[in-house]
């Protein structure tokens, strides 16, 4: 008589959970958002291997399609920054999580790293020498005992760290295929966005279209931002001492826009200007600008030399004579905007989503295989 052998069901496979820790202030939604919770938008919407669940402050519209969890601060002894790692400390408890991600704030990843019997990843987006808990960390060697790893955005941030130790270098993404399509006819338009701040030379800026724009009949000029990542950002004094000398050059401010909104400026402009004064840790805007293929003019500091390589032009952010000359000989050469277009979305495909969040995939479970689990260590 035949043997029958009843098939099993298969069991399911579980993907490892992953809790992603915004920084306090950081906005997700529309409304209000930064280049750090964009990143993790991305992160959590496109990794595969992992389910991701977002902790940050309470949004009253989240980003849809992501499990974005608002952390009720406890009344944990301290400041704001303790009450709300206190306040994640009793969530993350609660999920259970196989790995913590933390943006941006080595004081909130040590204070839950001490507390958790779980890997703790800090992932920074700043540059570590200027944070005072990073340094403070570093002075005790208390961020490569405590933390299962740090990520840094660029190799520039990687290098700042004020102890050498192991860290690994993920650079932020975009993902390409929901960029606004490639403009055949672009607006005669000098675009800058960001920060209405003067780290970010948003004042040059204004100085070199006032020089320029005379020089360009049929051209404008715009600054999409505000001094915060949101529609209710106030009036600072630089902003309120800076919209007499935008009138004055004829430079349009339209404030805080959405994310989108940006992106389709850019998809229409035909210069996009990045002239930071500050060493940017890694440069959204220019990689941005690259992919929608427009062409870049950048302050080569910090981690945009990185990104933009040798798509775009370099300015000097402290002089807008030159800045404005440099303006006035693109808008002037349609031939050599459209190669730069060219070399921008070849160089921003690069950074595209897929194999930037496989190295992802690749570092947490690398991460996970690495970690001393202990199983007799509740949560």
């Amino acid at each position: 008589m035949a043997a029958y052998v009843r098939a099993m069901p298969p069991v399911p496979i579980v993907a490892p959970i992953v809790a992603i820790v915004l920084p306090p202030k950081e906005g997700f939604s529309t409304a209000a958002v930064g280049a750090i919770g964009l990143l993790v938008k991305r992160h959590a919407r496109a990794a595969s291997g992992f389910r991701s669940v977002v902790f940050g402050q309470p949004q009253d519209r989240p980003f849809a399609g992501i499990d974005h969890r608002g952390v009720r601060p406890s009344w944990f002894p301290g400041n704001a920054t303790r009450r709300y790692a206190g306040g994640l400390l009793r969530a993350l408890r609660a999920l259970k999580p196989d790995l913590v991600e933390v943006h941006n704030r080595p004081d909130v990843a040590l204070f839950l790293a001490a507390r958790l019997p779980l890997p703790v990843t800090l992932f920074l987006h700043n540059d570590p020498q200027t944070m005072r808990a990073a340094r403070r960390a570093h002075q005790r060697q208390t961020m490569q005992d405590r933390l299962a790893g740090v990520v840094a955005v660029s190799r520039h941030i990687a290098e700042r760290m004020p102890v050498p130790g192991r860290v690994a270098v993920l650079p932020n993404c975009l993902d390409l295929a929901e960029l606004p399509p490639r403009q055949a006819v672009r607006d005669p338009l000098i675009l800058f966005a960001g920060r209405v701040v003067a780290d970010k030379g948003a004042d040059s800026f204004v100085q070199a279209c006032a020089l320029a724009l005379p020089q360009l009949p049929g051209w404008r000029a715009e600054m999409i931002g505000a001094d915060r990542f949101r529609t209710d950002s106030a009036d600072t004094k630089f902003l309120a001492a800076l919209r007499p000398q935008a009138a004055a050059a004829g430079v349009l401010l339209h404030g805080f826009r959405p994310h989108a909104d940006v992106l389709a400026a850019m998809a229409r402009a035909s210069l996009v200007v990045v002239p930071s004064r500050w060493a940017e840790p890694f440069g959204l805007t220019a990689l941005e600008a690259l992919a929608t293929g427009t062409a870049l003019l950048f302050a080569p500091n910090g981690g945009l030399p990185e990104v933009v390589g040798e798509a775009g032009v370099p300015i000097d952010p402290n002089n807008p004579a030159a800045m404005a000359a440099a303006l006035v000989a693109l808008a002037r050469d349609p031939a050599r905007r459209a190669s730069l277009g060219d070399a921008g979305r070849a160089r921003a495909a690069r950074f595209d989503i897929a194999p930037i969040l496989a190295k992802l995939d690749m570092l947490r479970r690398q991460t996970l295989d690495a970690w001393p689990r202990a199983a007799s260590a509740p949560i």
